[in-house]
């Protein structure tokens, strides 16, 4: 095969990696709005308007921001992920699939701690959701690496992970301590969720100075 020839084939295999994660993209995308919209439909309005009734319905509106910001962080991430993958292979789909799963728990475990943010076990479940869905993003990037090469752009900038692997631990050690209290469970949640504020500028394109 002449070098013009091979390098059609690979421009041509390029595009067609493009568009598949665009289409990945894509469907996520519509996955997680609607992950967000049916937390917003688990809101409910105080019983009357009194400031003690709003009041009652502060923690359901607080864990609310809480997994806004989560989904937001993801949905964010992910796509910076996706714009730097070329090829998307069947196990790319598959953990893709596995983390739409376990961010379309936390809608279930939001609610649930709204409406019982003092017990122990919504707690610890809110944390297990989001160590699911941590680790789930994690293996999403590994499978692509594995599917791009570990000479690709997403293994480069992504390197260790040192970021990623922290906040995995630090749901792991809140969803255990939600046992001891929840307000360190919730405190852990809020420091990772603070510390991913800042969108991942790992896979974010640098304006040329």
């Amino acid at each position: 095969m002449s070098q013009s020839r091979r390098g059609d084939v690979l421009s041509m295999q390029r595009h067609e990696g493009e568009r598949e994660a665009a289409r990945l993209e894509a469907f996520s995308d519509g996955v997680m709005a609607v992950i967000i919209t049916i937390m917003a439909f688990g809101l409910d309005v105080p019983a009357n308007t009194t400031w003690q009734a709003a009041g009652r319905r502060l923690p359901s509106l607080l864990v609310y921001v809480l997994s806004f910001t989560l989904i937001g962080i993801y949905w964010n991430n992910h796509h910076h992920l996706l714009k730097a993958t070329r090829r998307i292979s069947g196990a790319v789909m598959w953990a893709n699939l596995h983390l739409l799963f376990w961010l379309s728990l936390i809608p279930v475990a939001t609610k649930w701690v709204g409406e019982a943010h003092q017990a122990r076990l919504p707690a610890s479940v809110y944390g297990i959701a989001s160590v699911g869905a941590a680790v789930a993003y994690a293996l999403l990037v590994q499978m692509i690496i594995r599917a791009n090469g570990h000479d690709s752009p997403v293994a480069r900038a992504i390197g260790p992970d040192v970021k990623g692997r922290l906040s995995i631990c630090l749901f792991t050690v809140g969803a255990g301590l939600a046992w001891l209290s929840p307000w360190i469970a919730y405190a852990l949640y809020v420091a990772v969720a603070i510390s991913w504020f800042v969108p991942d500028r790992r896979l974010t394109p640098q304006a040329p100075r």
